[in-house]
């Protein structure tokens, strides 16, 4: 027996050499994080990941810090994203301008619907149709009637082509059978310099961007591009209310991580978002922009983006919106 025992004993001690080591998955986030922004400080987006930002950064117990990357219509961003380690240390609040709109007008080295993994729905804004508050417009009605005669004389800012403000911008052309001219800009804060100056005549903004400046009284708004009025500017009509239909474009904000980040991490982003969304004072300040806090995460968000993918593709194809 003792040979045999002696024999075992060294058959179990060699499998135990030869076996692989089994050790326990660092726990997740084990590194600092970045929320990266595809627009300029200041804006929605931005205003947006920098609550996201103080919020994650205690329950995960890591540095948190947004990364502005303006350009391309928020493209940078998702691309720098795309190209990240797949760990989960790089996040991404994106819009539908990268994610839905820009994909079907510029050439990009990534795709969004592959590259990025969804994490949840954040906010949704609607647009809203501003003008300097020294601009002789007070409705929809003075604005087109002064385009009809002007043919080609009104310009109109946008956070960059492809975003929902230049798609906003076209949509509202095509409604109206009007011909303003697009100008673009790297995020939305030299947008609103422009407006406030009269370089540029209107904008088809987010609320979540333009808010401040309309609650200043430097922007006057004239239509809120959704189906119903918003909450934060109970007296702006809509456009349907003005004889403008077909033109409503909105804006969402979602969170995103690079494709192929480990499961466990995503299930954790999409715990943290969840908890964060549902906190008041959160609720509240997507509220003051006059937005509405997401509820889907996962596959349900995800299917909404594709969704939103195939909208947009086509609205761009009828407006005819190419890269200017």
């Amino acid at each position: 027996m003792k040979p045999f025992f002696l024999a075992r004993v060294g058959w179990l001690a060699a499998m135990a050499l030869s076996a692989p080591l089994v050790s326990a998955e660092p726990a997740y986030p084990d590194k600092p994080m970045r929320i990266m922004v595809g627009a300029s400080p200041g804006g929605g987006t931005d205003i947006l990941a920098r609550v996201l930002a103080d919020k994650f950064a205690p329950s995960l117990k890591q540095t948190v810090v947004v990364e502005n990357r303006p350009g391309a219509s928020n493209t940078i961003a998702g691309e720098l994203t795309a190209r990240a380690p797949a760990d989960g240390a790089t996040l991404l609040l994106a819009t539908n301008t990268a994610q839905a709109v820009a994909p079907h007008i510029l050439k990009l080295k990534y795709d969004p619907l592959k590259d990025l993994q969804p994490v949840g729905l954040v906010a949704v804004m609607p647009n809203v149709l501003v003008v300097s508050a020294s601009s002789p417009y007070r409705s929809v009605k003075d604005l087109v009637a002064a385009m009809a005669a002007r043919p080609g004389g009104f310009k109109y800012a946008s956070s960059g082509i492809g975003s929902t403000q230049h798609v906003g911008g076209e949509a509202f052309n095509l409604a109206t059978g009007m011909k303003s001219i697009h100008v673009p800009y790297k995020g939305s804060a030299q947008a609103h310099v422009d407006i406030m100056s009269g370089e540029v005549d209107m904008m088809f903004d987010s609320t979540s961007s333009a808010m401040g400046q309309i609650k200043a009284g430097k922007f006057r708004a004239l239509a809120v591009s959704a189906p119903q009025r918003s909450p934060e500017l109970p007296d702006v009509p809509t456009l349907a209310e003005q004889g403008i239909k077909g033109a409503d474009v909105s804006t969402w904000y979602g969170l995103y991580v690079t494709a192929g980040t480990p499961r466990p991490a995503v299930e954790r982003l999409n715990a943290e978002l969840t908890r964060t969304l549902k906190m008041a004072d959160v609720q509240a300040r997507i509220k003051a922009l006059g937005g509405e806090p997401g509820a889907l995460t996962g596959e349900p968000f995800a299917a909404m983006n594709r969704q939103e993918f195939d909208h947009y593709g086509q609205l761009v194809r009828d407006a005819n919106i190419k890269a200017d």
